[in-house]
């Protein structure tokens, strides 16, 4: 295991229906599926377009459990595409680390493990797609084309996507080792 030098600064979930944006919460108790309440809880899902070699709607495991991106990541997209910052409301994130750069780069099967045991299973790269290009582009109107760049600028910088392997509560401000 190594220890990482890095911290949740935000919780959030996507608990509106009609968008996959989130917003911000003090604390989360997770278990197997997630955040109960977020867009993404469960266990299994129903496969879509990302999961092409099963039939759209087979049940398959749910990857995508919990989203995770770092500050980092959020600003260098932010700088590639020219605007002040990223939120990581607007690409529907879960979880805001500050102090892990390279987060996206954290290979599939790594585990995160928090002080009081819970732990989370990387299950690869949240690959970029327009939807958080376009809720980008709303808050930036005057600078054009940033939902089609935002894919382009996403690329090995938009986070990761893990399951649940161990439930518990997540704080603000938790350290974490991988």
């Amino acid at each position: 295991m190594k220890n990482a030098n890095a911290k949740i600064n935000a919780l959030l979930i996507a608990d509106t229906p009609e968008t996959f944006v989130t917003r911000r919460i003090p604390d989360v108790q997770l278990v197997f599926g997630g955040m109960k309440g977020d867009r993404h809880f469960g266990v299994t899902c129903p496969a879509d377009s990302r999961q092409s070699m099963y039939p759209k709607g087979t049940e398959i495991l749910n990857r995508r459990q919990i989203t995770i991106v770092s500050e980092e990541e959020c600003q260098k997209i932010a700088d590639e595409l020219g605007v002040e910052y990223i939120l990581p409301e607007w690409l529907g994130a879960n979880l805001l680390l500050n102090g892990y750069p390279e987060l996206t780069k954290l290979p599939m099967g790594s585990r995160i493990l928090f002080p009081d045991g819970t732990g989370l299973i990387c299950m690869g790269e949240n690959q970029p797609c327009i939807f958080p290009g376009e809720v980008i582009q709303k808050h930036y109107e005057a600078k054009p084309k940033l939902a089609a760049n935002f894919v382009r600028a996403g690329y090995k910088r938009r986070g990761i996507v893990c399951a649940v392997e161990r439930p518990g509560k997540f704080l603000k401000g938790m350290k974490f080792v991988y």
